[in-house]
């Protein structure tokens, strides 16, 4: 399936993130595996600001079951890069963040993707429902519509 790249907006929440000469492969651009990386950092950032992540002290954590990504553009050191959130499903215990890659002043997606966390309990690693609190402040990041 072939997607279009998202407008930046899109998307709710942004952060920046600054690209590092480690970022780059041998091909001159961002190797893949940066990207989710990206993902992780943008989808971990807004949970801890929005205190829905304490890391080493939540009883409840969302572990990734599913990803994926689709790239347009190449992107490459030096470069600050912009990532977009926003909320593509919540369930019981899942979510499914959507995330967009924006290369410096760029308004169309250089990459997309998505995470699907599982939220556990932290110590069992079973299923957990998703608070009413968190469910509040996800829902914020849902598409109009």
């Amino acid at each position: 399936m072939k997607m279009t790249p998202h407008s930046v907006d899109d998307y709710q929440y942004m952060i920046d993130i600054h690209t590092r000469w480690n970022d780059n492969d041998v091909y001159g651009h961002i190797n893949n595996a940066v990207y989710y990386t990206w993902f992780d950092t943008c989808v971990n950032n807004f949970l801890i600001e929005n205190d829905l992540l304490d890391i080493g002290n939540s009883k409840t954590i969302g572990l990734v079951v599913d990803t994926g990504c689709q790239y347009f553009v190449p992107l490459s050191y030096p470069e600050t890069v912009q990532t977009g959130l926003r909320v593509g499903r919540i369930g019981n215990s899942s979510v499914r963040y959507e995330i967009a890659v924006f290369g410096e002043g760029e308004k169309m997606a250089a990459a997309q993707g998505h995470f699907v966390h599982v939220y556990v309990d932290e110590k069992t690693r079973k299923p957990a429902a998703i608070s009413a609190h968190m469910q509040d402040i996800l829902s914020k990041l849902l598409p109009p519509g």
